[in-house]
């Protein structure tokens, strides 16, 4: 991959032929945003337009044909890095994709209402069997608000797709960034993530009160939940890093997020509502020096 991402580098050529090349083939729109994203955190806006411009016009194409995510993926990536390269921290980026979540939410459910739909009202038949006993008991109006929120939550589970996609493209932007000119940069930068009190607990209302909001907020429980999961991970890198956890905590994690996704994830969210309280790494066991790098130093 250092590979890859030194011909990026290596001009304007070579970059407009890696993200177009990459955004041509359907599995792999995430490169295209990741290499766009290396131009703009290296060169700045103004250098990775032109750049940029060329692999949009592959997204539109799958937009016309029916698959906006090329171009969702790609635009909230480089908007991302764009802010990430400005304020040189993680922080602001993870609540930032809140909001992208919800373009990418409002943007789904228009372009893929037909097959929403479907989707969920196959998952309503489930309802009666899911609540026995309740469903039947249960005003009309309870059930048709709780179905309204069964569908925000399913486009919201799309978008929060969308949006892990676009912040591990950056990720991986960063991480060539810093593998090219500040070796180690990333992983100090990305094991500084921790959300503050404030923060944490905005996060964790909107998971919470938004379907009580109104059925149409239902999609902020899985967008908000996204930030704390990348959080999570950050301290668990963290803690191995400062040698308070053993390496083979983060074998374990990434095992069990590819094997026990379901069960881990919730576990993953709680974790970093408690670091952004009690702050697990401590400030004084910090390295000194340590915290955004700019990818660079």
């Amino acid at each position: 991959m250092r590979a890859l991402a030194e011909f990026v580098m290596r001009g304007r050529k070579q970059a407009t032929l890696v993200v177009v090349g990459a955004a041509l083939l359907p599995m792999f729109f995430w490169l295209s945003a990741a290499a766009g994203s290396l131009v703009l955190l290296r060169r700045g806006l103004n250098d990775a337009i032109g750049v940029v411009a060329w692999a949009m016009l592959p997204g539109l194409a799958w937009w016309y044909f029916g698959d906006p995510r090329v171009l969702l993926v790609l635009v909230g990536t480089l908007g991302l890095a764009h802010l990430l390269r400005s304020q040189s921290a993680w922080r602001p980026v993870m609540l930032a994709s809140v909001a992208l979540g919800v373009v990418f939410t409002l943007t789904l459910g228009s372009v893929f209402a037909e097959p929403i739909a479907s989707l969920t009202g196959e998952v309503q038949k489930l309802l009666p069997q899911a609540l026995p006993g309740v469903w039947e008991q249960m005003p009309v109006e309870e059930q048709e608000r709780l179905q309204a929120i069964l569908r925000s939550v399913l486009v919201g589970l799309l978008a929060a797709l969308l949006q892990i996609g676009a912040l591990l493209s950056l990720m991986l932007g960063r991480f060539w960034q810093a593998q090219l000119y500040n070796p180690g940069g990333f992983g100090e930068e990305f094991r500084a993530l921790r959300f503050t009190p404030l923060s944490g607990m905005l996060l964790l209302v909107g998971m919470l009160a938004g379907p009580n909001l109104g059925p149409g907020l239902a999609m902020l429980t899985p967008l908000c939940s996204v930030p704390l999961a990348f959080a999570a991970v950050a301290l668990v890198h963290g803690l191995v890093a400062q040698g308070r956890l053993a390496r083979f905590w983060l074998f374990g994690l990434y095992g069990a997020l590819v094997l026990l996704l379901q069960a881990i994830y919730p576990l993953l969210v709680l974790l970093a509502i408690f670091d952004s309280l009690f702050d697990f790494r401590g400030r004084a066991s910090r390295m000194p020096g340590q915290g955004p790098k700019n990818g660079e130093g």
